[in-house]
């Protein structure tokens, strides 16, 4: 079944809804009175929505247990990042599972995670039929104003929320305003907003626990795993992947192949992409076991790798690769064999290769490596725009849409099949 984009935001309401009452239902039996468990304001926990959306789209072509493990996998990497990203936002952990079996330091847990597996499957099979079907009921006009009002209202409650909780609403004084009449009330209005959502916060998380701020940190070029790190390793990933697909095409099949993702320079934007992702989501764990990293590696891998298989195809209409003829594969996207060498790839990366490249980069001057980092920031979203426009306009060649608008006709002159067809040599067109 393909969702329109109007029944997306609907689920994505109705499943944070959902959430929020499963939340707070569970949160009144424990602590015997109401709390409000949302992040947000409104009666919506948006982790839920989000992580509703995201099977939907991405497991539309799953069923029975892949549909299962894909769901847990999918969840668990949710769960895990909101966990770290409230932490490292309020300094406190909302939520822990350390006293739970096969746990990951007390963010996530086998039996939640299988639970949220369990939820996505009723959730396919029998939740989205019904409640598209009652979308479909609500007329089309007030069904789009009902929308847009309720992502106008989640963007302000959300907005107002996340300022508050980083601490912002308390400097409101050091704002250089105009009208300091106008200052005094924000002020005060900023601090009333303030107390009542850590009010809340404390009432729905009671065991909140608190975590001390991070060790100053020496003064040099992106120390540890901060963002400009982050950024140079999405780059140079992004560069050996590329290289090493090429050698690896050119061994295996004898020919020289383009591997790039983009339409500037030898760079693969999924190998990019997974470099940085590994990095900051198993960091944290570079002294585990090589079993643990192999076993995370693989998961992670395997998910990401079905992921961007499935993106690529709603978005742009090509199929960039295709792993039908090889054992143990699923739908062609991922098999079990390259996901065993992204577990591979994750022990090799933390352990031998990471701590190189982070000291390397590290020796960079501060100021170059700042403007550095803007430059690669800057040329690759260009790269990448530029890249999806090219893709984009190719698959309406495909379909025998006509350029009328500027932006086609640059496409066609600069970027036409012939051209396209040396830097994405395997990109089929999905039958």
């Amino acid at each position: 079944m393909v969702y329109t984009g109007y029944e997306i935001l609907w689920l994505f309401f109705v499943y944070s809804f959902l959430g929020w009452i499963l939340e707070t239902v569970t949160a009144a039996a424990k602590q015997k009175r109401f709390v409000n468990r949302g992040l947000v304001n409104a009666p919506l926990c948006v982790i839920y929505g989000i992580g509703a959306v995201l099977i939907t789209v991405f497991c539309q072509e799953l069923t029975g247990f892949w549909l299962f493990a894909y769901s847990v996998i999918l969840s668990t990497v949710l769960e895990w990042t909101a966990g770290h990203l409230i932490e490292l936002i309020y300094h406190e952990r909302w939520w822990d599972y350390s006293q739970m079996r096969w746990n990951i330091d007390g963010y996530v847990c086998a039996a939640v995670s299988a639970f949220w597996g369990i939820l996505a499957v009723l959730m396919m099979k029998w939740g989205n039929p019904l409640f598209i079907h009652l979308f479909g009921i609500i007329p089309e006009i007030p069904g789009m104003v009902l929308i847009l009002s309720l992502l106008i209202l989640l963007g302000i409650d959300m907005g107002a929320t996340l300022i508050v909780i980083s601490g912002r609403s308390k400097r409101i004084r050091q704002w250089k305003a105009v009208d300091l009449w106008l200052t005094h009330i924000s002020t005060r209005f900023g601090q009333k907003i303030y107390s009542m959502v850590n009010a809340r916060i404390r009432r729905a998380y009671p065991v909140a626990d608190a975590r001390e701020l991070e060790k100053a940190v020496p003064d040099v070029f992106a120390y540890g795993c901060c963002f400009d790190k982050i950024v140079w390793l999405f780059i140079l990933g992004a560069f050996l992947g590329d290289f090493t697909e090429t050698i690896f095409c050119r061994i295996t099949v004898g020919v020289w192949m383009s591997r790039s993702s983009v339409v500037w320079g030898p760079f693969s934007i999924v190998w990019g992409i997974a470099i940085a992702a590994a990095t900051v989501l198993l960091y944290k764990y570079r002294d585990r076991s090589d079993g643990f990293l192999f076993v995370a590696g693989t998961c992670l891998g395997g998910a990401y790798e079905y992921f961007c298989s499935v993106f690529t195809e709603l978005v742009f209409g090509k199929v960039f690769w295709d792993y039908s003829n090889i054992p143990f594969n699923l739908g062609g996207r991922i098999n079990l064999l390259y996901c065993f060498f992204w577990g591979i790839a994750a022990v090799i990366w933390i352990k031998a290769l990471y701590p190189g490249l982070s000291r390397l980069i590290e020796k960079v001057p501060i100021k170059t490596g700042k403007l550095l980092t803007w430059i690669f920031i800057i040329f690759m979203s260009l790269n990448m725009i530029v890249s999806c426009m090219a893709l984009v306009r190719s698959d309406q060649r495909a379909q025998g849409i006509e350029a009328q608008h500027g932006w086609q006709k640059t496409m066609d002159e600069r970027f036409d099949d012939e051209r396209l067809q040396k830097i994405y040599p395997n990109a089929l067109t999905p039958k």
